[in-house]
């Protein structure tokens, strides 16, 4: 597989939205209702919070792969006063799962924390998302675990996962 990354840019945003709009429906379809993942794409993907997340820190990072753009994270600076960074997001197109662009995407991430001087690089996933299993693969190992109410009756229902380098 010769898949490659590239950093992310503003003009990027219609991109990663697109990506995640055709990666949470099945990534998140048997979890949470649709109105909520409406909401939670519409929360986390408008223009508007890109555009803050990008202003914040977040490292955006683009996977692609045979002519086409199949993927993204998302890394930022973790807890102020606290050697980590946070994984924000880590999403692939449902039909290129499993081709190892995830963990080409997961090593970006790893990279920029320790070139940052951090010492871990953790992420919430919800309890019952696949990549809960990909992430323990990867040695990330669960924390702790929250109920994260984000509005309009709806809830995150997570893990806290860290991996420690």
């Amino acid at each position: 597989m010769n898949t490659t990354l590239r950093p992310a840019t503003v003009s990027d945003f219609t991109l990663i939205r697109s990506i995640s709009e055709r990666t949470w429906p099945s990534t998140y379809g048997h979890i949470i209702s649709q109105e909520q993942i409406d909401f939670m794409l519409d929360w986390m993907y408008s223009d508007d919070s890109l555009a803050e997340q990008f202003a914040n820190g977040h490292q955006f990072f683009i996977a692609h792969f045979n002519g086409e753009d199949i993927g993204f994270c998302s890394v930022s600076k973790g807890e102020e006063g606290k050697q980590e960074h946070k994984l924000n997001k880590l999403y692939i197109l449902p039909n290129i799962q499993k081709s190892g662009a995830g963990s080409l995407l997961l090593n970006k991430a790893v990279e920029i924390a320790k070139a940052a001087g951090s010492n871990s690089l953790y992420l919430q996933v919800n309890k019952h998302n696949n990549a809960y299993e990909f992430y323990l693969k990867k040695g990330f190992v669960k924390e702790s675990e929250f109920k994260f109410d984000i509005g309009n009756g709806f809830y995150m229902d997570d893990y806290v996962m860290r991996l420690s380098f």
